[in-house]
């Protein structure tokens, strides 16, 4: 591919490691030039917006927005490639579709493959389809990769708590709790854990210690020091703390 323009590709990966190892991945092949890389998706999104690119390698489960949610956003032009630690029944689905997709940690030849279909696809000018495809494996995979219940387990019993009744997932002394307006229970799993299980759609982390439920938002109110409140419709009228470099991103999430 010497003698073809090298692919102009932006990187979008919440985890900056993983990002890193990417781009110098890429750079070593001689054959794209990265123009631009973010771990915010939010921030990622308005710049390719802005500046399109020949391709886009995008992480899907990220907070904020997923993968499948920029995708959704991005003008038509790029073509993505999925890059994930996760999801390895849904390898099969996309190559099945013509549509990239790579297993963390990348491989140096499955690499090498991808920016072959990267490039024939291009040739071929298949970008609506590969949109169109794009499409129906988002909404199916999108349906099928996130929790609908979280479980609570106790010493002789495992309680399934609807993810639509929880308005918060705070972690605190260690551990991580689903607050519903009744009761908080105790969870396996960790709240970065949880936060890859619960659809983003729904989801977002507004600070280091909490992931809230959009649905169960009632209010936000602007607080000294650049903070902003947000106030839940439980009973209680719970108010909870958004840290200053969630402000944006949660606004954006809400229309604001």
């Amino acid at each position: 591919m010497s003698a073809r323009a090298a692919l102009r590709a932006f990187l979008i990966d919440d985890e900056p490691l993983a990002l890193k190892r990417l781009a110098r991945m890429l750079e070593a092949t001689g054959r794209v030039e990265i123009v631009g890389r973010a771990t915010d998706p939010t921030e990622g999104l308005a710049r390719v917006t802005a500046d399109p690119v020949d391709v886009l390698f995008l992480d899907i489960h990220m907070p904020g927005l997923s993968g499948f949610q920029v995708v959704e956003g991005v003008p038509p032009g790029p073509v993505v490639v999925f890059t994930t630690a996760h999801d390895e029944h849904a390898v099969r689905a996309f190559e099945v579709n013509a549509v990239d997709y790579l297993l963390k940690p990348v491989e140096r030849a499955r690499l090498d493959t991808a920016l072959e279909r990267v490039a024939a696809r291009r040739t071929s000018g298949g970008a609506d389809d590969l949109r169109e495809a794009l499409g129906r494996l988002a909404q199916h995979l999108r349906a099928a990769s996130f929790v609908e219940h979280l479980a609570a387990r106790t010493r002789d019993r495992v309680q399934l708590i609807p993810a639509a009744d929880v308005t918060h997932v705070l972690a605190k002394d260690r551990a991580t709790y689903a607050v519903t307006p009744s009761a908080q229970h105790m969870l396996d799993l960790t709240l970065a854990e949880l936060e890859r299980r619960l659809d983003p759609a729904r989801f977002v982390r507004i600070n280091r210690g909490i992931v809230v439920n959009l649905a169960w938002v009632a209010e936000l109110r602007a607080e000294a020091g650049g903070h902003l409140a947000v106030r839940l419709k439980d009973a209680a009228r719970t108010e909870l703390v958004v840290s200053r470099d969630r402000v944006r991103a949660l606004k954006d999430r809400l229309g604001l």
